[in-house]
């Protein structure tokens, strides 16, 4: 525990947003910015929590029937994947625009975004993206 609240305040110095993946509770006990809900789980307890205006929850998604599990979590913005990267959850960019559309949620693009195809993301409209590949 004592990492976390190292890193909650290495990010407070520097004006980083910190998430805690998976678990809303520890996340609104530590007062952190927010809580982070991988696309595998569907649970909603977090839903019984109260917690402050300025916590956010965000969530990801591969498929429409998991942006509709992460519409009734309730979430900010949904991360839907994958958008380049060719794995199994690959989408493409009209496979990735079709599905979005589905949703009134903010959309944040990820999976393989690079320097390489960051002109791409022009495509698709109101373009966020996150992702480990740009920064490489």
């Amino acid at each position: 525990m004592s990492l976390i609240l190292k890193l909650k305040n290495y990010c407070k110095k520097r004006n980083i947003k910190f998430f805690l993946s998976n678990n809303c509770k520890l996340a609104i006990k530590l007062d952190l910015d927010g809580a982070y809900i991988p696309s595998f789980n569907q649970k909603f307890d977090h839903l019984n929590y109260s917690y402050k205006k300025k916590f956010k929850i965000i969530g990801s998604a591969h498929n429409l029937k998991q942006i509709r599990t992460k519409e009734l979590q309730r979430v900010d913005k949904i991360f839907l994947s994958s958008l380049f990267k060719k794995n199994k959850n690959y989408l493409g960019i009209n496979r990735f625009k079709l599905v979005s559309n589905f949703t009134r949620k903010n959309v944040v693009v990820l999976g393989g975004v690079s320097k390489n195809n960051l002109k791409k993301l022009k495509l698709i409209k109101n373009p966020e993206f996150a992702g480990i590949s740009y920064f490489e």
